[in-house]
């Protein structure tokens, strides 16, 4: 292995990366001492990875001392546990220790496992690095990117074409606010919401609902109340909008399947012009989030304005649609090869009369 400070990990990190990987440990901090990578502090689980957060790592940071943090999060994907990667480096801090920490990262990654980090955090001061910081990180990642000048135009133009009296949009754009752009409005997530679909993901709730709450611009949990199959029409109200998230539990060909449906609910008319395209608006946002930040896998999408369509056959067949046999029509059978000689004239029954004199 190649390396750019010529600083390695010692063997007590090797077999402590080991374990971690494991998930035997919440935290870790990883310090350079002596010319080599060396566990600073460790920390076991207590609660859930979000009640441990703060109290875990901020006590940690030093206010004059860079350094690596590893924290793990009760998600997995295809390796095991996923980790953030918290790189450590105070304002005021020596210069000489910031280049040192900054070109050694590569080297603690790689050891590490790339793999196992979800995100990488950078921060001078403990707000970058809080709860509160990451989750804004988050959002900020889950954010379109720039428009080009011909976007900014179309925008503009988009924009003037709705009336004020039937949305007002926010144009602004920063981590504490909605971002409009012509793919859609990414309202921030509510806390408590985010972690109802982890624990959804996780299997740990079966049903999970969705709403906007207009007055603060925000996406919220509005229900977690566990749902049979049978119960879900019950849990589509009639006269909002909602996003729903449902453990699609079920049997085929002989297979016993747990699906993620993710399912939009707009009754038609009986919601306000605002709140309708808000809800369109905020619906592929929300997606991008739960699939590319907590790695969510949703097996389907559909949309309904009524509760009753939510019937077994409905949803089995759109989970597992119908695969059609392709009938064969029968080709018209080819002429006879070669030269087909001089092509018939038929005369109609006027031109066959023989004239008289």
């Amino acid at each position: 292995m190649s390396h750019q400070t010529g600083i390695q990990a010692s063997k007590d990190v090797k077999e402590t990366f080991a374990g971690a990987r494991n998930g035997q440990y919440r935290l870790l901090k990883i310090v350079i001492e002596n010319e080599q990578l060396i566990v600073g502090s460790v920390k076991q689980p207590g609660e859930s990875w979000e009640k441990d957060y703060d109290y875990f790592v901020l006590p940690l940071l030093e206010d004059k001392q860079p350094c690596y943090i590893l924290y793990r999060l009760d998600s997995q994907n295809a390796q095991g546990y996923e980790w953030i990667f918290i790189a450590w480096s105070p304002d005021h801090s020596p210069v000489r220790q910031k280049m040192l920490y900054a070109a050694t990262r590569a080297t603690l990654k790689k050891e590490f496992g790339g793999g196992h980090i979800k995100d990488e955090v950078f921060g001078t001061n403990k707000d970058d690095v809080s709860l509160n910081g990451y989750q804004k990180y988050l959002i900020t990642q889950s954010s379109p990117a720039p428009l080009t000048a011909a976007e900014e135009e179309l925008r503009q133009i988009k924009i003037n074409e709705v009336p004020h009296s039937e949305i007002m949009v926010q144009t602004e754009v920063s981590v504490d606010t909605k971002h409009q752009t012509l793919q859609g409005v990414a309202f921030p997530i509510a806390k408590e919401a985010l972690q109802a679909l982890e624990e959804l993901k996780n299997k740990q709730l079966n049903y999970v609902q969705l709403q906007i709450d207009m007055k603060n611009e925000m996406i919220v949990l509005a229900s977690t109340l566990s749902t049979e199959l049978k119960d879900l029409p019950k849990r589509i109200p009639k006269d909002s909008a909602r996003y729903h998230f449902f453990l699609y539990k079920h049997s085929h060909e002989g297979d016993y399947l747990e699906s993620i449906v993710f399912i939009y609910s707009m009754p038609g008319y009986m919601c306000s012009i605002r709140e309708r395209m808000l809800y369109s608006s905020c619906k592929s946002p929300l997606l991008d989030i739960a699939e590319r930040q907590l790695w969510m896998q949703i097996i389907r999408k559909i949309e309904i304005d009524d509760g009753d369509e939510l019937t077994a056959d409905f949803l089995y067949e759109e989970v597992h649609p119908k695969q059609h046999a392709h009938k064969q029509s029968f080709a018209k059978p080819k002429g006879p090869a070669g030269k087909r000689g001089i092509r018939r004239l038929i005369r109609g029954p006027a031109e066959s009369e023989t004239p008289t004199d």
